[in-house]
């Protein structure tokens, strides 16, 4: 039953609220074709529409945090006699479940991602003031095969039957940036110890190339010069296919769609990283050489505490590997502080690393247990108090160590993309959209959002770049 033969007097309209990571940014706007193919009307603002999903995250407590203020904020807005509902779907929503159905009576519905594909027949029963049972959540790793080069007939049927919310399906832009996330994969297969993703985002599932083809395609059509390639683990891209080099015969073909001037990857596994990758990064025509690498930590044995591979030194040779083929690479990474276990030496082996280590970009976050993870089982925890000082410390230290990595880029040619036309604002080719730093440029001409812009860096301000146009 379509919006459309609900109210036959003007579509139902909805707002979709994203909050998290890109690949959040990716379902929103599936959902929202889905919704918009069905006849529904999209709003921007959730005040304005009849009910308001909530996207949300559940990587980390500050996350979840965030989520749950967004739901109660949507809440508040059922007063104004417009909004009839609000609805939570995303991660944290699939994680919890029955759980959060009980402790956020202000959500009218809690969906799973298997909802995905009825989303306009849910929210029209929720709308009309039926109820939809709250899913158990469950581990999602189960639902597909172990092998994952058993899991192309498994994606066959689920893409037949639809009840995946991958594949070929429809999207549509929440926005007119000239950046869009495109998803190429879901899932992940690794385990590391601190993080429950695999539990409810379930096992490692790669898209077809041609479906990444033809939807990367549809944004050049509309108006994306910038193609971000996200997933939770870009180096794993074409396992499930048994083909590990598909990223490196994929990218070729990405760059020759008309429209597209760049190509970013995100998320990539230091162990995972192959030299047939490297070279792709730095030699495919509009793949800009920003590697995203998840170190998290410095030390081997508490790495392998983590359920993660490698150490300072086999990270620095990776920098080292990269810097060689390309001196201007932007590097960043995320690391956690505090998890079970690390001692004052490890955390100082860590410190040690990211002074030598020089990257573009730094995150650092406090461990904290996290559901249906090893980590949360582990004992010798650190105390709270010496995890919230070593983040302090670190902190202050990234801050100086980025602010010196900006200054060593005076003098570089950069290429702007322009996101901000009233200030002037863009990202460099090393730059990474929403995680890392800015380029202002200056010129006596204003660009328009869109543009790119040839300049030489001239000044920095913290992490981020000040560039005068050419």
């Amino acid at each position: 039953m379509s919006a459309k033969t609900i109210n036959n007097k003007s579509p139902r309209t909805v707002a979709l609220v994203t909050l998290g990571c890109a690949r959040n940014e990716t379902d929103s706007e599936e959902l929202a074709g889905r919704l918009a193919a069905d006849g529904w009307k999209l709003v921007s603002d959730p005040a304005k529409a009849e009910i308001a999903v909530i996207n949300t995250c559940g990587f980390i407590e500050s996350a979840k945090k965030d989520s749950v203020d967004a739901l109660i904020q949507a809440h508040s807005l059922k007063e104004n006699g417009v909004t009839k509902a609000v609805v939570a779907v995303g991660c944290m929503a699939e994680r919890y479940g029955n759980e959060l159905a009980t402790a956020m009576p202000e959500a009218d519905a809690i969906l799973s991602f298997d909802d995905y594909k009825d989303i306009s027949a849910r929210l029209s029963t929720i709308i009309d003031g039926g109820k939809i049972n709250t899913h158990v959540p469950k581990d999602r790793r189960a639902l597909l095969p172990i092998a994952p080069v058993a899991r192309a007939q498994q994606r066959a049927q689920d893409k037949a039957a639809e009840i995946s919310p991958l594949g070929s399906v429809l999207r549509v832009r929440l926005n007119d940036a000239p950046i869009a996330p495109l998803k190429i994969a879901s899932g992940c297969d690794r385990r590391c110890s601190f993080c429950a993703i695999p539990y409810f985002r379930g096992s490692f599932v790669s898209r077809q190339p041609a479906e990444i083809i033809q939807e990367a395609k549809w944004l050049a059509d509309n108006g994306v010069s910038e193609l971000y390639l996200v997933s939770e683990n870009t180096t794993s891209y074409g396992k499930d296919f048994g083909d590990l080099k598909l990223m490196e015969k994929m990218l070729p073909d990405l760059a020759k769609i008309d429209g597209i001037k760049r190509i970013r990857l995100s998320y990539l596994q230091p162990a995972e990283v192959r030299p047939s990758l490297l070279q792709a990064i730095v030699s495919v025509d509009k793949v800009v050489p920003y590697f995203d690498l998840s170190f998290q930590h410095a030390n081997g044995d508490l790495l392998r505490s983590m359920r993660r591979f490698g150490d300072g030194e086999k990270f620095l040779h990776l920098i080292t590997q990269i810097r060689a083929l390309n001196p201007a690479a932007g590097i960043r990474s995320n690391f956690i502080v505090g998890f079970p276990g690390e001692s004052d030496a490890q955390f100082m082996e860590l410190i040690e690393f990211l002074t030598q280590a020089q990257l573009d970009a730094i995150g650092v976050f406090a461990y904290s247990d996290e559901d249906k993870t090893e980590g949360a089982t582990l004992g010798n925890k650190v105390a709270p108090e010496v995890i919230t000082e070593r983040v302090n410390e670190l902190s202050t230290l990234v801050d100086e160590l980025i602010t010196q990595r900006a200054e060593m880029r005076i003098g570089e040619k950069v290429c702007v993309l322009i996101e901000d036309e009233l200030e002037q604002e863009g990202r460099a080719e090393h730059q990474g959209p929403d995680v890392d730093g800015s380029t202002f440029i200056k010129s006596r001409n204003k660009y328009r959002v869109g543009e790119y812009v040839d300049a030489i860096v001239s000044d920095v301000l913290g992490v981020d770049l000040i560039a005068q146009v050419l």
